[in-house]
C-alpha cells in the first residue's frame, strides 16, 4: 500500500499549487491529480452539486488505487469533506483558508480573505472564522471571475490585475496586514498581488500546511513511500485544453485528457 498513489482533486488547475507543495515535501510519493475544469468553478454551485462532483472525483481516484485523497479545493472541503469521510474508507486531507495564522499574527487587527462564494458561505468557514477572529476586523471578498481567467491561461492579463485591485481596495482601506488566499487557484496570482499591495502586507495560503498534514497522516498510518525509485505523477483534465495546466506544472510533466 505504501507505493500506492496520493490522489488529489480540484475544480480545475488551481490545486496544482497544492500538488507542488506535496511533491516538494514528499518526493518519493506517487501522485494522481484530477482537474475537473469542465465544472470549474465549484464556488458558484450549490452544496448538493459540490458534494456530487466531489463523490465522483473520489470514486475515480479510488478506482485508480489511491491510498489517501487530498481535496485540493477550499469549496469542496468546506461543503463536502464531511460527506466523503462518512462514505469512503480512506483518509482525506482537506483544505480551508489559513485564517488562524493570520488572526493570531495580525498587528493591525484587520485581515483580508479572498475566496470563492462557496467557501465564504459555508458553515465550516464561518465556524473557523468565529473561532479565531474575535476582536479582529475581517474583510471578505468573493474573487468572482478570477478562476475562469486562470483556467484560460490569463494569469498575467490586465483583466486579472483590474479585478485584484477592485477586490483588495476595501481591504487596504481597512488597513489589513494579512491577506488570506482562500482558493487553490489564487497562489498563482501572488506575483500580481505583490505589485498591488504595500510591502508590509503578508500573503498566506494553505499549501505548505496541507503538505505537512499529508505527511503526518501517512506517517501515522504507516503508509509513507520510502522507496527511492523515481515516483510517477499522473495529471488528468476533463477538457481538451491541456496547455494551461502543462504550463503551470512545467517540464517534464505531461497532462492527459480524461473524460470524467
Amino acid at each position: 500500500m505504501n507505493k500506492q498513489a496520493i490522489g488529489i482533486f480540484d475544480s480545475g488547475v488551481g490545486g496544482t499549487s497544492i500538488w507542488k507543495e506535496i511533491n516538494a515535501l514528499l518526493p518519493n510519493e506517487n501522485t494522481i491529480y484530477l482537474a475537473d475544469s469542465k465544472n470549474a468553478p465549484y464556488g458558484d454551485k450549490g452544496q448538493d452539486r459540490i458534494i456530487e462532483l466531489s463523490i465522483k472525483n473520489t470514486e475515480l481516484l479510488l478506482e485508480k488505487g489511491c491510498k489517501l485523497i487530498v481535496v485540493a479545493c477550499n469549496t469542496a472541503t468546506t461543503n463536502a469533506i464531511h460527506i466523503l469521510r462518512e462514505r469512503f474508507n480512506v483518509p482525506f486531507i482537506g483544505i480551508e483558508p489559513a485564517i488562524k495564522p493570520a488572526a493570531l499574527n495580525t498587528k493591525t487587527k484587520a485581515i483580508g480573505i479572498l475566496a470563492t462564494k462557496g467557501t465564504l458561505s459555508s458553515a465550516l468557514f464561518h465556524k473557523t472564522t468565529d473561532l479565531y477572529t474575535n476582536g479582529i476586523k475581517v474583510i471578505e471578498r468573493v474573487g468572482e471571475g478570477l478562476v475562469p481567467l486562470i483556467e484560460n491561461g490569463k494569469i498575467d492579463s490586465e483583466e486579472i490585475n483590474s479585478l485584484l485591485k477592485l477586490y483588495t481596495s476595501p481591504m487596504l482601506e481597512a488597513d489589513i496586514d494579512y491577506l488570506v488566499l482562500g482558493c487553490t487557484h489564487y497562489p498563482y496570482l501572488i506575483p500580481q498581488l505583490l505589485e498591488i499591495l504595500p510591502k508590509h502586507i503578508k500573503i498566506i495560503d494553505s499549501g505548505e500546511a496541507v503538505a505537512k498534514q499529508t505527511k503526518t497522516v501517512l506517517d501515522q498510518l504507516g503508509i509513507l513511500n520510502t522507496n527511492t525509485i523515481k515516483p510517477k505523477s499522473h495529471f488528468f483534465i476533463n477538457t481538451k485544453n491541456t496547455e494551461v495546466m502543462a504550463s503551470l506544472l512545467g517540464e517534464p510533466f505531461k497532462v492527459e485528457y480524461l473524460d470524467f
